[in-house]
């Protein structure tokens, strides 16, 4: 008994300083940096997580974006900062996902070893919608327009190694078209060209769609995951109007730089699933496309490596390559 005791005593001295630490984290504001543009899908929740963390937190919490490589400058960016909770990435598909796929040994960073996977958050379905004055109405029809247009369909991405672009890839190789990837450094760029008819058309998010669909400046073809989306009710899955196997959900979370101390990734763990399940964010995430999922620590790391396995034979399969 009196063993026992001693451990015990040894175990919270030992344990002490670190519970200290994450009892009194956040001491100052924390930056949350999205790899990408503003007013893309990832942006929109970026900026609900800061304003519902800092609300619980007590702390500014501030999005910076820094744009660029599909998301892998702003990834390597928070990769390289320090393990103390205060940096921070909006992690995705994209950066967590397609481009160690894509990018090989030319990728500046780990997604596993590099960081710490805190929530993967949400599942977003992508939509693919080409300019109002392109004459294909289905999806069937946009296969027959590209086949008697061969090399004249361009389609525009946020950039190489985005799930946009690996569903340009999967499109061609599933349809047996010619088409010209476009890249650009984020959606607000790829959709003004879109909407100026100097791309034939675009998979993005569908938070950055809906209004110009709801405005009639661009026509939405499918969904690019196997369920339809509750936020475009009847517009139907690419799956199901003849490209079987088209199903493809990208997913956006936090993560930390590697080494993230235990009880501050658990503190934000718990307070981004908070923010998730609050039924006024819960709504305005589903009715943007997003599906909340709000993973576990444990459960995000594992998600993290199931995705890098998966985007790895879609990229094989597509035969996507980094532009």
């Amino acid at each position: 008994m009196k063993r026992r005791t001693l451990i015990q005593a040894a175990l919270a001295v030992t344990l002490a300083p670190a519970l200290a630490r994450a009892q009194a984290y956040p001491a100052k504001a924390i930056r949350i940096v999205n790899p990408f543009s503003a007013g893309g899908g990832l942006d929109q929740l970026a900026r609900n997580l800061a304003q519902k963390l800092t609300e619980s937190l007590g702390q500014s919490v501030i999005v910076e974006n820094r744009t660029g490589a599909g998301g892998n400058i702003g990834a390597d960016l928070v990769a390289k900062e320090k393990a103390d909770g205060y940096t921070l990435l909006m992690g995705s598909s994209a950066t967590h996902g397609i481009s160690p796929a894509l990018y090989g040994a030319r990728l500046p960073f780990d997604p596993v070893k590099d960081f710490t996977a805190i929530s993967v958050s949400v599942v977003q379905k992508n939509v693919l919608v080409v300019n109002a004055n392109t004459p294909a109405k289905s999806v069937a029809e946009l296969v027959e327009y590209a086949r008697a247009n061969p090399g004249k369909i361009s389609y525009g991405s946020p950039g190489a190694g985005t799930s946009q672009h690996l569903s340009g890839e999967l499109f061609r190789h599933l349809a047996k078209v010619e088409m010209t990837h476009v890249p650009y450094k984020g959606s607000a760029a790829a959709m003004t060209d879109l909407l100026g008819d100097r791309i034939t058309m675009m998979f993005t998010d569908i938070p950055t769609a809906i209004p110009h669909i709801k405005a009639g400046r661009l026509r939405a073809l499918g969904v690019t995951s196997a369920q339809p989306s509750p936020a475009l009710p009847d517009v139907k899955p690419i799956n199901d109007q003849g490209l079987a196997g088209f199903d493809l959900k990208a997913w956006y979370g936090v993560m930390a730089p590697a080494n993230l101390p235990p009880g501050v990734a658990e503190k934000l763990n718990a307070e981004i699933t908070k923010a998730l399940k609050n039924p006024e964010m819960h709504e305005k995430l589903m009715a943007m496309g997003q599906e909340p999922i709000a993973l576990g620590l444990a459960e995000s790391d594992a998600y993290v490596k199931r995705e890098i396995a998966r985007w790895a034979d879609v990229v094989k399969l597509s035969g996507a390559k980094a532009d």
